[in-house]
């Protein structure tokens, strides 16, 4: 009984801000202007399927990126004292503190045609790149911005792996890549399916990190859904549709992702 009541505050938010705005994401998509009932919001978003698949691509790509990069990263901390990694998780999370949006813009200092990066560049009497406003600078901001992300969830797992597991493994024969290809790596699958949840999702539906560093010529759902309701194109009961398909096709990626995760690695074990 004191189990229920210390959940019911949390149940009312959850009501409130969580499952009222899917309902009326949902009365949107399947009304016209009129209130009536019409699947023609639904049928409308198959024109944007180039838009669903470049971001579903660039934020799988960020995804892989921030996995590769994070890894090694939070293999690094784990392995080190405890008071250096706290230093080093303060500074994984020190860019979290600044503003989103500073972030993004410091990006676009960076990497503007008379941006800091090119003016070194032509300092060295080097050739200047165009960065800014391309696919490769919202995958940057991208990987920037959500990195983070993906190195905890790795970090709070590979922190937990018992060293006599490691130990074990060693007595038993295996060698410094064996060890970790076949204890570390399938016992921090949990670690990394988090992270990979946590980047992508955010990635996919984006809106800000494309529109300041893609300059508006690679849009992503997160853009169409946000021209839907304060740009221009004002049409909520099709951005809502855009919305709800777009949460179904992340509902199914993580439930792709889950079923990676068996249960049977999080308690650890050797497999030589």
């Amino acid at each position: 009984m004191k189990a229920k009541s210390a959940a019911a505050p949390y149940a009312v938010w959850m009501s409130i801000f969580i499952i009222v705005p899917m309902i009326l994401v949902v009365i949107f998509a399947f009304t016209d202007k009129s209130g009536a009932f019409t699947l023609k919001n639904i049928a409308g978003v198959g024109q944007y399927s180039n838009v669903f698949l470049r971001s579903i691509w660039l934020g799988a790509l960020a995804t892989v990126i921030s996995l590769i990069l994070g890894y090694p990263l939070a293999y690094i901390i784990s392995h080190i004292n405890v008071r250096r990694q706290s230093i080093m998780v303060m500074l994984v999370m020190l860019p979290m503190w600044m503003n989103f949006l500073l972030r993004t813009y410091a990006w676009m200092t960076l990497l503007e045609d008379n941006g800091i990066i090119n003016n070194v560049l032509a300092s060295f009497g080097l050739e200047r790149l165009h960065m800014i406003n391309t696919q490769g600078a919202v995958v940057l901001g991208m990987v920037y911005n959500y990195i983070p992300y993906m190195i905890l969830p790795l970090y709070s797992v590979l922190t937990k792996i018992d060293g006599n597991v490691i130990e074990a493994a060693q007595d038993l024969g295996a060698n410094q890549r064996k060890v970790f290809m076949k204890v570390i790596l399938p016992m921090s699958t949990p670690g990394m399916i988090s992270g990979i949840t946590m980047v992508f999702v955010p990635a996919v539906s984006t809106f800000i990190i494309s529109k300041m560093l893609g300059g508006g010529a690679n849009l992503l759902i997160g853009d169409l859904i946000d021209m839907q309701f304060l740009g221009s194109a004002y049409n909520p009961n099709l951005g809502s549709a855009i919305s709800l398909v777009l949460m179904v096709l992340i509902l199914i990626c993580m439930g792709i992702m889950n079923q990676f995760d068996d249960g049977e690695n999080s308690g650890g074990g050797i497999m030589i």
